[in-house]
């Protein structure tokens, strides 16, 4: 076990050492640098000095980009930088003492288009322009009105998401084509998956995430195991005003749906603080699907010194949510329902030791406590077979192929269930990561890393028994990122992974961005810029897949060694990937438009599949012998290839009217599969070996996974997004829409009598569909605002997951109260 007592032993005296030593200053300054996005200096922009909302100084940059300002008091101070052709840009607030020297360093965007600052991509703050990876930035006023993280992902190139039912429904994120297990997602730093597993976005709510980050590729050099298809990073709002703001939203909405939001920040002195709470409830529009979701969000600042800053973040979510089944495809809801209680904290100090030497370190916590409940058995009871099921249903799939009669829902005492039958998952993981980071010079940066993380996890096997599993897991990062002539920009670097599963592993990855043309606010093409990126990622198998290894089945039985050599089957180990991408990102029209277009290849391989009990019986396991022939087994066999174009596009009709929107083509298929029901080409020689409906009996049919040859299950080939916001004086809008493609799915259906009458070809199964949002809000008084959100306009039906409707329209309205803050100081 790590030693908590022995770190603490090292990083407390020098911790306090670095604080009594920057607070040695003899005067009190503030200076920094302007640039413009590519790093360029810039010469006579206009520089504020800000207490609160008075300014206090002003100055001009200096020819070498420079500014200064000679401190009069201890403050927090803000810095506000102009220059002709940029937008002004104000810093966060900075506490420093009449004594103090603090350095904010600024980055000027164009008048027409931002660029956010990412620290996904680089692990350092690098503005978007200097990134040739393939990353996403949102900020909070882009989905203000949203009540779930999910929302605003769909407006992302790349990226489709995928909610079996209404809200709270379970949702999977695939980023070009990977997997929904495939991505690390970060909440202030702090990896929010299940072990070697996914994470659950309708449990997400909107509140407090301030900034939205998502990397469209590999990242595993930074971020460790699971960073397999890309990353998502979201960030706590802080605290920013002197006076404390106190806000209180309520709406209500039809399907009897409520949400109440409380927020309270502010600022003292070296003190920042944010807090803030939801609630959202609603009944859904099919029995038995209503959800509830209760969240809070922290985020605690402590700067000591100008040089070092303590912060401490929480975030704690209480979720109950019915679970109806897939209500089309049996027509009895079910009597289900998932509690969840889950946990993610840190605390984080970072230390500018120099100018150009930065260290940081952070120890960070994930609770996850998830109880599943089938709490009786449902539908109509067939005591010859002991089964129970649904009402009888025609199911219809968009690829014009319908089949008719009653599936089986679930099995009785025969088969080893019990009612109310409870399935328990918790999992822990605490962490801590060092890194360093130092500015060679003026055009590099080189960069450290060191993270150790103990998980600890159990779940339940197949025959009842709680597994339980800890690893302990070791990652190394080194890295180099930099420019040459303030025009190729680069990022190279690997990870080194020490997993206390399946041992050692290096994951390189590298990008470039290189201008052929700087950006400028004159001409029709006013910048030219060319990306490239390549890199690897790892990700550890699940708890569950561990504990039902076909290996480990393999190696019990008598014969097992000859089954293992046989079919070449290994202990259950990582999954890996490889990825490369190129593009290019053309601003237009004086720099008030931008398109981009990017190809990218990825190989998903050694993927974990699971093999039915079908499966295992031809592969000679006895029928009777060992509970998982019964449900199956876990294998790394899976190899598949997403491949496909993005575009994106962003255009400022005016100074209120902003438009963007995107389109995404993707060709994915599964290249290998263990599971005999996968292999097509053994249709022909051995039919029995292939999976059929009688009623289409030349179409082999994945009924638990895509056949090999075919696409990966929901993942459309054709996707976009579109938005259109307004924002003037008062008044906001936002019109949004998602379209997506047909998808291959399975039905994974039973019927009655334990054939496959019921299953449907997996080509095109999934219907396209569009979902259209809009939402708008008025600043009535100086503290009261009144807002509404609508979504699916046109009420159409479909389902994202086949059998699991979607909700039809829906409205929401409400206020926002808001009392405190900067502006109540200058009524």
């Amino acid at each position: 076990m790590f030693d908590w007592f022995k770190l603490r032993t090292l990083v407390g005296p020098f911790f306090l050492l670095s604080v009594v030593l920057a607070s040695a200053a003899e005067s009190g300054t503030l200076r920094g640098t302007v640039t413009d996005p590519l790093g360029a200096i810039i010469v006579s922009a206009s520089v504020e000095l800000l207490d609160g909302a008075s300014i206090v100084a002003t100055t001009t940059t200096d020819a070498a980009g420079n500014y200064l300002f000679p401190l009069q008091k201890a403050a927090r101070y803000q810095v506000r930088a102009v220059a002709p052709t940029f937008q002004s840009t104000t810093s966060q607030a900075v506490f420093v003492g009449a004594a103090g020297k603090a350095e904010v360093n600024m980055t000027l965007a164009t008048q027409t288009l931002t660029q956010q600052v990412t620290v996904t991509a680089t692990g350092t703050p690098t503005p978007e322009a200097q990134v040739g990876a393939p990353v996403s930035v949102l900020t909070a006023n882009q989905y203000r009105y949203s009540t779930e993280v999910q929302d605003p992902l769909r407006l992302i190139p790349g990226v489709q998401l995928t909610q079996s039912g209404q809200v709270g429904g379970t949702t999977s994120l695939f980023i070009r084509g990977g997997n929904d297990n495939a991505n690390k997602v970060l909440i202030d730093g702090v990896p929010a998956d299940d072990i070697g597993g996914r994470v659950e976005f309708a449990n997400i709510d909107s509140v407090g995430i301030d900034k939205v980050e998502v990397l469209r590729e590999p990242n595993s050099a930074l971020y460790g195991s699971d960073a397999l298809a890309g990353v998502v990073s979201l960030t706590t709002a802080r605290g920013s005003t002197l006076l404390p703001l106190l806000t209180y939203s309520g709406d209500g909405g039809n399907f009897d749906s409520f949400r109440q939001v409380g927020t309270l920040s502010g600022a003292f002195r070296q003190f920042d603080y944010y807090s803030a709470f939801a609630r959202t409830d609603t009944q859904n529009s099919y029995p038995n699907s209503a959800f509830h979701n209760a969240t809070y969000a922290g985020n605690f600042g402590w700067a000591p010194n100008t040089t070092n800053d303590l912060r401490f973040t929480v975030r704690h979510l209480t979720v109950a949510a019915n679970q109806p089944n897939a209500i089309l495809l049996y027509g009895i809801p079910d009597d289900a329902g998932v509690k969840e209680q889950d946990s993610y904290y840190s605390a984080a100090w970072n230390n500018q030791t120099t100018g150009k030497w930065h260290n940081q370190i952070r120890y960070g916590g994930l609770r996850l406590n998830y109880n599943y409940t089938d709490y009786a058995a449902t539908g109509i009871y067939d005591p010859d077979e002991d089964v129970y099921l649904g009402a009888p249903v025609n199911i219809q799939g968009a690829n014009g192929y319908s089949a008719s009669g009653q599936a089986i829902f679930q099995y009785g005492a025969s088969y080893g269930e019990t009612y109310p039958n409870d399935y328990l998952a918790p999992s822990k993981r605490d962490f801590v990561y060092a890194q360093t980071d130092y500015r060679v010079n003026a055009h590099i940066v080189a960069l450290g890393a060191f993270k150790y993380e103990d998980e600890r996890g159990s779940t339940l096997t197949s025959g009842g028994t709680p597994t339980a599993i800890e690893r302990g897991n070791y990652s190394y990062t080194i890295q180099l990122a930099g420019d040459i002539w303030n025009r190729l920009y680069y990022t190279v670097g690997s990870g080194l992974e020490d997993n206390g599963l399946f041992g050692f592993a290096a994951t390189p990855r590298a990008s470039l961005a290189y201008y052929l043309f700087r950006p400028k606010n004159a001409g029709w093409l006013s910048g030219t810029k060319l990306n490239f990126s390549f890199g690897k990622g790892i990700k550890e198998p699940s708890i569950y897949y561990q504990s039902i290894s076909l290996y480990d089945i393999f190696a019990a039985l008598p014969n097992g060694p000859a089954l293992i050599k046989q079919y070449g089957v290994s202990p259950i180990g990582p999954e890996t990937s490889r990825t490369y991408d190129g593009g290019v990102d053309q601003q237009l029209w004086n720099g008030r438009a931008r398109i981009s277009l990017t190809y990218f290849h990825n190989e998903f391989t050694n993927g974990v599949e699971f093999v039915p009990q079908s499966a295992l019986l031809e592969l000679g396991l006895p029928a009777a012998s060992d509970p998982a022939v019964q449900y199956g087994a876990a294998v790394n066999s899976q190899a598949f290839r997403a491949q496909g174009a993005e575009v994106a596009t962003e255009y400022k009709i005016g100074s209120n009217l902003f438009a963007r929107g995107g389109y995404t083509y993707l060709d994915a298929v599964v290249q290998r599969s263990f599971s005999s029901e996968s292999q097509p080409s053994q249709c022909a020689v051995n039919p029995s070996a292939c999976t059929y409906n009688p009623n289409f009996p030349n179409i082999p049919i994945g009924a638990f996974s895509p056949l090999v040859g075919a696409r990966p299950f929901r993942r459309a080939p054709h996707s976009g997004y579109f938005g259109l916001t307004y924002n003037r004086s008062r008044w906001y809008g936002s019109f949004t829409g998602t379209l997506v493609g047909r998808r291959d799915d399975s039905d994974y259906l039973t019927d009655a009598e334990f054939g496959n009458t019921l299953l449907l070809p997996n080509r095109n199964l999934d219907g396209a569909y569009q979902r259209l949002e809009l939402g708008g809000g008025y600043q009535v008084t100086h503290s009261l605002t009144a807002y509404t959100d609508m979504q699916n306009l046109l009420s159409e039906h479909y389902s994202e997951a086949f059998g699991y409707p979607a909700l039809p329209f829906t409205v929401r309205a409400g206020v926002k109260i808001s009392l405190g803050g900067e502006s109540w100081r200058l009524k």
